[in-house]
């Protein structure tokens, strides 16, 4: 069965920011496979962890995207933080920054997640 993590927080320090786990006390197992998708109904960003037998998924809510969008602006190390330890979320801005792109004006994702990224990433878009 297929484990989902889920993004709670974040802190923005110096030239990292840290992506907290809703759930502290869960234990990683994967790595970082350096690819990122979405489940547009869920209104998610979906970073994928390379386990023995499949994924494991970390979903950054809604409500962690502005968080997002700062941080790759000032292109901040990107770590996923547990009570247990930490891993750098390896190529996340450049699935994010494609995945943006592709997302812009694209029905095929639904006109809701469509508009809150535009909307939330509009500075991303506007230099692109």
């Amino acid at each position: 069965m297929r484990k989902t993590y889920t993004i709670s927080s974040s802190t923005l320090e110096n030239t990292h920011i840290n992506f907290l786990l809703e759930n502290q006390e869960e234990n990683i197992m994967g790595t970082p496979s350096g690819k990122l998708i979405t489940d547009s109904d869920a209104m998610t960003f979906v970073y994928m962890m390379d386990e023995e037998e499949g994924y494991s998924y970390v979903e950054f809510p809604q409500a962690i995207w502005p968080n997002l969008a700062a941080a790759m602006q000032v292109n901040a190390v990107p770590v996923l933080k547990w009570d247990a330890g930490k891993v750098e979320l390896v190529h996340l801005w450049d699935e994010l920054r494609s995945l943006i792109y592709n997302i812009e004006g694209n029905s095929n994702y639904g006109e809701a997640f469509t508009t809150a990224v535009e909307e939330v990433f509009a500075q991303l878009l506007s230099e692109a």
